[in-house]
């Protein structure tokens, strides 16, 4: 017997598109009209049930695409604003990641000196390093041995250190991180300076953004509380602005910087932020046709950035429009970019990389049992870092 198509994505993908649909809704309203007569006869809570769970899960063995019609009622397929819609995967080049040819498929494990869960890496000209749990610093000699850097962060509190950026001479690594740690690191002498508690705020750092050589630092600091805060680095010391909240106070997750003037930010309520006068003010850009949470985001140049979700899509932000990218099923974690080449990394231990703006991405499997939660790239290779003390690099 032949058996009916079932959705090429996954159920828990195919559920988030079907939750904002009408479809959705009229299940929501007969499960609670059900619900309110179980007070005639308790059979009723058995009809509310079936209402509410059987049409998803039917939908789903189907094949059906909820009769073709998306949360706003148009046709599916169509778009919205310039933001063409996740319904079909869309890869730049019209097709779905490719499968890896024998070289690109490169991504090799390394031995670390630890079993902490690293949440961010950083490359350098000279070598990379890894941040995480419990404040662990990693670096990595010429050779490819990792070391550990710093055993428990800037300030010896072993406060998790959650975000890491280079300055664009590649000469100071910045790390931040839980209760307020922030401290930077010189790779050539591997002295480190504290600056934890910048203007007495303690709160959990998500991500750091810096950008300017070292001693003359633009630097970004983004928490869960919906804040952003700017600092200026001027031989050893910082000037910081008043903490602002470019958006309504969701949590902001990911922070980048293209120059000392322009960057960009993603919050958890699917908003994108730009600044153009190095985090004096911001304005937010987008994505008005999410279905996913953001969960990083990445540019480099002005008016071109992406942000990655964790429904597998990756958004695309050129000029004033956005274009989502099916990636696969795979909550999308870390993005980085540079020079053209993107790659991003997420659960499962996979990676999606793409040489240039109009390659086509390729799906990477790697030696990675758990989910990477960062990754980098430079001119001469790539890290990605995830749970278990987890790296993964690729090039010399």
């Amino acid at each position: 017997m032949e058996h009916s198509a079932r959705p090429r994505r996954g159920f828990v993908a195919f559920y988030r598109r079907y939750t904002k649909t009408w479809l959705h809704a009229l299940a929501t309203a007969a499960l609670t009209a059900f619900g309110m007569l179980t007070f005639v006869h308790n059979g009723f809570a058995v009809v509310a049930v079936a209402v509410y769970v059987v049409p998803p899960i039917a939908l789903y063995f189907s094949g059906s695409e909820f009769g073709g019609v998306d949360s706003g009622g148009t046709e599916s397929g169509g778009t919205d604003a310039g933001v063409s819609s996740v319904d079909e995967p869309a890869a730049e080049s019209g097709e779905s990641p490719a499968e890896p040819d024998e070289d690109s498929a490169s991504w090799t494990a390394t031995d670390t000196p630890t079993d902490a869960t690293l949440f961010d890496a950083v490359v350098t000209a000279d070598g990379a390093y890894a941040v995480g749990q419990d404040g662990i610093v990693l670096a990595d000699a010429p050779e490819c041995e990792w070391r550990v850097a710093l055993p428990d962060g800037s300030s010896a509190d072993a406060n998790d250190l959650r975000g890491a950026d280079v300055t664009t001479d590649g000469n100071a690594v910045w790390f931040a991180g839980d209760g307020g740690a922030l401290g930077w690191l010189n790779p050539e002498t591997g002295r480190h300076v504290d600056h934890s508690a910048p203007s007495g705020i303690t709160d959990n750092w998500a991500d750091i953004a810096v950008a300017g050589s070292e001693g003359d630092e633009t630097i970004l600091l983004v928490n869960g509380s919906g804040q952003v805060l700017c600092g200026r680095h001027r031989n050893g010391d910082i000037a910081w602005d008043d903490p602002v909240k470019p958006g309504s106070g969701s949590s902001l997750c990911a922070a980048t910087l293209v120059d000392t003037s322009v960057g960009y930010l993603c919050d958890t309520n699917n908003s994108a932020f730009e600044t153009e006068d190095g985090g004096e003010s911001f304005r937010r850009i987008g994505v008005e046709s999410a279905d996913g949470t953001f969960t990083d985001v990445a540019s480099t140049s002005r008016g071109d950035c992406a942000v990655t979700a964790d429904d597998g899509v990756i958004h695309r932000y050129d000029d004033g429009n956005w274009t989502p990218i099916r990636l696969g099923d795979e909550a999308l974690r870390a993005l980085a970019r540079e020079d053209g080449r993107t790659v991003a990394c997420g659960d499962a231990g996979i990676i999606y990389q793409r040489a240039g703006a109009t390659a086509d991405w390729e799906r990477i499997p790697t030696p990675a049992s758990g989910p990477l939660r960062g990754v980098a790239v430079g001119a001469r290779r790539a890290v990605a870092v995830g749970e278990g003390g987890t790296v993964v690099v690729r090039g010399d």
